[in-house]
């Protein structure tokens, strides 16, 4: 235990951390810190929900752990305030005066170093901590370590209070890092245009940052203290807004951009009118594969003083598994909901899926049609119907988890880090305005009643899905 503690921040911070339980969150988070310590990487970017133990690691243990190995170095150590930067700064200190590190390093403080924040070694290193905006001239950093640069949502929310924190972290403290030195950024999002997200943007002329993701909606990070329950009772007294960016890593747009929040209106599944239901895909068969996801729904149309109202989202599915998956998600909610008509993206994914995905509706007897449409590369393009019908108030969202997670992808697009759900939601405005292209246009008149009429009588047909 002593050999690997002096290796390994987590058998570390479990050494010197009576009763410590780490989750897959520590797991992650100190794997990805000990890749600094070993100098594989020098920009790390972790983000993870509130209150599973980053500053633990961060900013508590792994200055010690990194003054352990290399007692030389100079530490600096940011926060959103002085008062919470130099309580980080006595836990590092009483953890290298405590007896456990002792155990391990031959690293010891100063004689004189009995300050909270700004203390040394006596082989010569030192600690400083200080509040965002703090002063650090004169200080040289071979670690810069920032913990939560914003003290408060509310903070994060203020364009002024956001430039403040860009203006030191570029003109003070960014400087103070040495050639070859590290920094460390750790923190839960809080705006698009929060310090990470500003990094993030600046990467195809900056620094390239190694990012680490930990949203709360993928594989467990701490089911000892965090469980399912606790997190739907969070997220029943959390806005969605702020819920995306805290626990998903996700910061979206208040109003949004290419869509608006105002534009969607919402209903419950379980209250849809009867309705036509059609079927729209968006399959990650690219090389970026494992980034993409696959999202299946199913659609609903109605007509509404001779104009088309879409109910999106009515049943879906999305994910990122290999193609054996989702062809059998997909046949599935064939199978379920019997839709008039399915589209799909033609061209390279067309000749992809539709092999595989015939054979498996064989086999299963789920028969349909599907039309392969055209390919667009441009993604604004794809979603112009879309738009086009949403802002005339003509489409409308589940009000359940999945249809938070399509008006977040809404809403970010075009900027948003991912948008296959917004390719399959436009597929099927798209494909009505291709057959009738009144429908995509804000400014066009209600669709004649007739052929609207005629369109849905031919539902049963194999041959046609609009007249």
């Amino acid at each position: 235990m002593r050999r690997s503690s002096r290796k390994d921040l987590l058998r570390f911070t479990e050494y010197t951390t009576p009763n410590y339980d780490a989750g897959r969150v520590h797991h992650v988070i100190a794997g990805n810190l000990d890749r600094v310590a070993a100098g594989e990487i020098d920009r790390l970017m972790i983000l993870v929900p509130p209150q599973h133990g980053k500053s633990q690691l961060a900013s508590q243990r792994f200055p010690a752990f990194r003054l352990g190995l290399a007692p030389t170095r100079d530490f600096i150590s940011a926060s959103a305030t002085s008062t919470l930067a130099e309580k980080f700064g006595q836990d590092v200190r009483d953890c290298i005066a405590g007896p456990a590190y002792r155990n391990l390093f031959d690293t010891t403080l100063q004689e004189d170093s009995k300050s909270r924040g700004q203390w040394r070694t006596s082989q010569g290193g030192s600690y400083y901590a200080v509040g965002i905006g703090g002063a650090v001239m004169g200080r040289g950093a071979d670690d810069l370590m920032i913990d939560d640069p914003f003290s408060s949502m509310l903070e994060a929310q203020s364009q002024t209070i956001r430039e403040k924190v860009w203006d030191w972290y570029t003109g003070t403290a960014y400087n103070r890092v040495r050639p070859g030195g590290s920094i460390v950024l750790i923190c839960h999002r809080m705006h698009e245009d929060d310090l990470a997200g500003r990094l993030l943007a600046a990467q195809d002329s900056g620094d390239k940052w190694t990012v680490v993701e930990l949203p709360v909606s993928g594989e467990p990070l701490w089911p000892q203290r965090f469980t399912p329950e606790f997190y739907a009772r969070l997220k029943s007294v959390t806005p969605p807004l702020y819920w995306s960016a805290l626990y998903e890593q996700n910061p979206q747009p208040a109003e949004g951009t290419f869509f608006q929040r105002e534009w969607f209106w919402r209903f419950k599944p379980v209250d849809v009118p009867v309705v036509r239901k059609y079927l729209t895909s968006d399959f990650a068969v690219t090389e970026k594969q494992e980034a993409d996801f696959t999202e299946l729904g199913i659609h609903g149309a109605s007509q509404v003083d001779g104009r088309i109202k879409l109910y999106l989202g009515i049943d879906g599915w999305f994910g990122q598994q290999d193609p054996s998956q989702w062809i059998e998600q997909y046949v599935n909610l064939v199978l379920r909901h019997r839709p008039i008509a399915e589209f799909g993206e033609g061209g390279v994914i067309q000749r992809a899926v539709e092999p595989f995905l015939n054979r498996r509706r064989l086999e299963r007897k789920a028969h349909g049609r599907v039309e392969w449409l055209a390919s667009i590369l441009d993604k604004q393009a794809r979603a112009s119907s879309l738009r086009a019908m949403a802002s005339m108030g003509l489409v409308g969202l589940p009000d359940n988890d999945y249809g938070e997670r399509l008006l977040t992808q809404l809403l970010g697009f075009p900027a948003g880090k991912h948008d296959d759900a917004v390719d399959m939601l436009g597929m099927l405005p798209r494909a009505l305005d291709m057959a009738h292209p009144a429908v995509g246009k804000a400014a066009a008149p209600a669709i004649k009643k007739d052929r609207y009429d005629r369109a849905f009588e031919k539902q049963e047909s194999s041959e046609a899905w609009w007249a």
